[in-house]
């Protein structure tokens, strides 16, 4: 079993703070299943960033549902996988349509919020990114294949990470098969198909996890005893932080953990990582329900609004009453930077599937002013050189303020 880590740094800067709402979750570690990276970025005279992460209760073998996270691999693994199709005349705005060969599986023809009304996988990853739809994760999941994905993660030294299963109440096996693909000429012909999935490999599910007192299944019946989680999703924290580094910083890890994409990838993802859903046209979502600050935890607070200088490149999840985000924050006013990533379980009841967990009481208000003591730390801390952020500011879109379209208020998320 690995050690758990924590940093006195770390565990004095949140303890000295004295914020209740921080405190008190942190007093309780075995309920609150507490995990937190902060990492520290300096840059020297050549702007060349270094990464030295603070832990907090970080352990890897500490199980917390990831929920929408793995959303962020799944992106960048699409984009990875079409890079190998390029020679096909394929990109990641070509139309892609989805067919079925397996009892459960749904097809995909259209897209009503796509400004075409066909699918693609860049607004897949629009969709996953900006509020965290889940039919685009299962698209996308369904095209790069069970098999590529955890291949991908063993590859680039993610031993401990799996990705195994769609947002569709299917069984292990049936997580195994993927749907028939093809994408499109511009007259609707088939330009590439390719043909159903299905996971040869073995998968571990050695690692036994359960958790609460009681569940509901999927009968919607309540069942005395833990919910079972040792065949879902599991992607320990520092996993997702380096995850999301590899991207923001490719040269900063090793080349075997960067992912094989283009600068119009690299562009294309900080956008969405960062845009927020009032900038964005196409889908257009009702912005008093998915307000700037909706998928921003650290930063998410009564007022729904996002400081004018700052951006948050990040993904965040919720399920079973865990909540995760993790984050790259670039203040270009003041030229800060960071990453900050947080998993914390509010689920006082201890009944899982039941809908009724502590988000609002409890986890929103941890997550948020967990990233104002980090982000207020990071305001004051000396550096010795200042960053140079240009590389993060995006060219965002804006929405037209005369479209009339009706917005979209409900939302598979």
């Amino acid at each position: 079993m690995a050690q758990k880590r924590t940093d006195e740094q770390l565990r004095n800067l949140l303890l000295k703070a004295g914020n209740e709402s921080v405190n008190v979750l942190l007093q309780d570690l075995e309920k609150y299943r507490v995990q937190i990276i902060y990492t520290e970025i300096n840059r020297d005279k050549h702007n060349k960033p270094s990464f030295k992460n603070h832990y907090f209760n970080y352990d890897p073998d500490l199980y917390f549902n990831p929920a929408s996270t793995v959303k962020m691999p799944l992106a960048f693994m699409a984009l990875e996988k079409l890079n190998t199709l390029q020679k096909k005349g394929i990109d990641k705005h070509t139309p892609v349509v989805f067919d079925s060969s397996q009892v459960g599986q749904t097809p995909l023809h259209a897209d009503a919020t796509a400004a075409n009304g066909l699918p693609s996988i860049a607004h897949f990853i629009k969709r996953a990114l900006l509020i965290s739809e889940n039919d685009p994760y299962n698209r996308l999941y369904q095209f790069v294949g069970q098999q590529e994905v955890n291949r991908s993660l063993q590859r680039k030294g993610y031993k401990d990470s799996r990705i195994v299963r769609q947002f569709m109440g299917f069984t292990t096996e049936q997580n195994r098969y993927s749907n028939p693909v093809r994408f499109l000429n511009a007259d609707g012909s088939t330009k590439y198909a390719q043909p159903a999935l299905y996971n040869t490999d073995s998968i571990d599910f050695s690692q036994v996890i359960k958790l609460g007192k009681a569940h509901y299944d999927s009968r919607d019946t309540l069942v005395q005893g833990p919910f079972d989680f040792t065949a879902h999703n599991k992607l320990p924290l520092e996993d997702l932080q380096q995850l999301l580094q590899s991207v923001m910083f490719p040269k900063s890890v090793p080349k075997k953990q960067r992912f094989n994409l283009t600068k119009d990838d690299y562009d294309f993802l900080y956008r969405y990582l960062s845009q927020y859903p009032s900038e964005t046209p196409y889908p257009k979502y009702d912005d008093s329900i998915y307000y700037d600050s909706y998928v921003k935890f650290f930063f998410r607070n009564d007022s729904h609004q996002m400081p004018r200088h700052v951006r948050v490149f990040n993904k965040v999840g919720w399920s079973y009453g865990f909540l995760t985000d993790v984050s790259y924050v670039a203040d270009f006013e003041n030229q800060v930077e960071y990453m900050l990533s947080a998993t914390v379980y509010v689920n006082s009841d201890e009944v899982l599937n039941d809908g009724k967990y502590d988000y609002d009481t409890l986890g929103y208000p941890f997550l948020y002013h967990l990233g104002q003591i980090i982000y207020q730390h990071e305001l004051k801390r000396e550096r010795k050189f200042k960053p140079d952020l240009s590389a993060f500011q995006v060219q965002y879109e804006k929405r037209d303020e005369n479209d009339k379209r009706p917005a979209l208020s409900e939302v598979d998320n």
